[in-house]
């Protein structure tokens, strides 16, 4: 159903009651909808039907060892799917709804698809704040896989139109809420015991997930891919890309921040959550420029800025 170009004339639906109870009937009927969250757009689809993710994969060209994220709508929801011990649900209590996914141990009777969870023995569950897919989850009664509505590995969309541009042909309904506020993908967390983990680091610091647990996480380890985010390659513009750049070349495009002004800055008053929310457009818009190649300016590497730049190394390893 997601190749078959309803998404009318290539032009993104703005979402309203009847456009979401026909995006709901559209996911139970097995069907995928792009939709916004506080993070980044994702492509949305039945998290118990197999022939739905399964759709996922292959619409985005995703590897299918690399796990989904399952968005439910509240604390009891995802304690129906998954095993949240009592760090879990102090994290939960306190950042959800928002940017940040728990992986945690699947429940006995989980009824998602073994493809969400690329056949691992943890599920890795989101809470989102955007009123458009909390509205889609009470409408759809659904417990939805939203990996990044794009094609795998590429830059991420936080627009309608990245949605429409990047997937092409293959782009299913999309729900138009605007720009995502905050622009980058969420913090992923994996609890065990009394121990966490930061195996991708997103809006939430690691300041403040020590406020809550009382301690500093463990070292994630490297060589197992446990959620979203973490292959070396990703978020990748087509255009060669160039880090911690002062200045560019003639035939660069210049991401600027604070200080470096750049033909786009993130932030001139080096605000990084400003920052944050405008990465992935500005990659979009340097990958569409007559530029060559894209440069970026440093960026403070601390707070979200760690995110910021995990993102930008992973843009920029050889593919």
């Amino acid at each position: 159903m997601s190749g078959s170009n309803d998404h009318i004339g290539g032009e993104a639906r703005r979402y309203g009651k009847a456009t979401i109870g026909e995006a709901a009937a559209r996911l139970r009927a097995g069907g995928l909808v792009a939709v916004p969250t506080e993070t980044v757009y994702g492509l949305a689809a039945d998290s118990t039907n197999a022939v739905a993710v399964a759709e996922i994969y292959r619409t985005k060209g995703r590897p299918d060892f690399n796990p989904l994220i399952v968005h439910v709508p509240d604390i009891a929801a995802a304690r129906s799917i998954g095993r949240l011990n009592g760090l879990a649900l102090r994290f939960a209590g306190e950042f959800w709804p928002g940017p940040l996914t728990l992986v945690v141990p699947k429940g006995k009777d989980c009824p998602v698809t073994a493809a969400v969870t690329a056949g691992l023995e943890t599920i890795a569950l989101r809470c989102p704040a955007h009123p458009v897919m909390r509205q889609l989850l009470e409408e759809s009664g659904l417990y939805l896989a939203a990996p990044s509505a794009n094609r795998s590995g590429g830059i991420s969309p936080t627009t309608a139109d990245h949605v429409a541009r990047s997937l092409g042909g293959n782009a299913p309904m999309i729900l138009d809420g605007g720009p995502c506020q905050r622009g980058i993908e969420s913090t992923i967390v994996a609890v065990a015991g009394g121990n966490y983990r930061i195996l991708r680091p997103g809006p939430v610091t690691q300041a403040q997930l020590e406020a809550i647990a009382g301690t500093a996480p463990l070292l994630a380890k490297t060589d197992l891919i446990e959620a979203p985010g973490q292959m070396l390659s990703h978020y990748a513009p087509s255009k060669s890309l160039r880090l911690d750049a002062e200045t560019a070349t003639a035939d660069e495009y210049h991401i600027g921040f604070g200080p470096v002004p750049g033909d786009r800055n993130l932030s001139p008053d080096g605000d990084l959550a400003e920052a944050a929310s405008q990465l992935f457009a500005a990659l979009h818009e340097a990958d569409a420029s007559s530029k060559a190649g894209i440069a970026v300016a440093p960026i403070t590497d601390n707070g979200i800025g760690i995110a910021l730049n995990d993102r930008l190394r992973r843009a920029a390893s050889p593919k």
